[in-house]
């Protein structure tokens, strides 16, 4: 029974889940907007969302628990420097997701996820 089991698990353990979410939001945060398939686009929106937020205000207790889960140095300094002063004064949604059809290999949904204000 899936009682009171949040989010999706992906066909993955949840360290593999978090691995996964961990890349994917590194890749986001250095591209600005990433094509993934439609429910890990999902998935991926609030783990987002919660390290911009910590991002916003740049303290070192937000900056060690946003490195919990971006561990690459150049990638950290981007979310604090540019991503997180960029959204100082917007109060959330700071991702947005667009579906853009079907995988030709084995039809899948796909998505791309691109923070605000990024385009094409």
């Amino acid at each position: 029974m899936r009682h009171r089991k949040a989010g999706r698990a992906l066909r993955r353990t949840s360290e593999q889940k978090l691995a996964l979410m961990r890349s994917l939001a590194m890749a986001l945060i250095q591209r600005g907007a990433i094509e993934t398939t439609q429910a890990k686009a999902k998935e991926l929106r609030p783990f987002v969302e919660k390290l911009i937020t910590k991002a916003k205000t740049g303290t070192l207790h937000n900056r060690r628990l946003a490195g919990r889960h971006v561990q690459n140095r150049e990638i950290a300094d981007k979310l604090f420097q540019e991503v997180g002063p960029r959204f100082a004064t917007r109060a959330g949604g700071y991702t947005r997701i667009l579906k853009t059809g079907h995988r030709k290999g084995d039809g899948a949904e796909m998505a791309r996820i691109e923070l605000v204000g990024e385009g094409k």
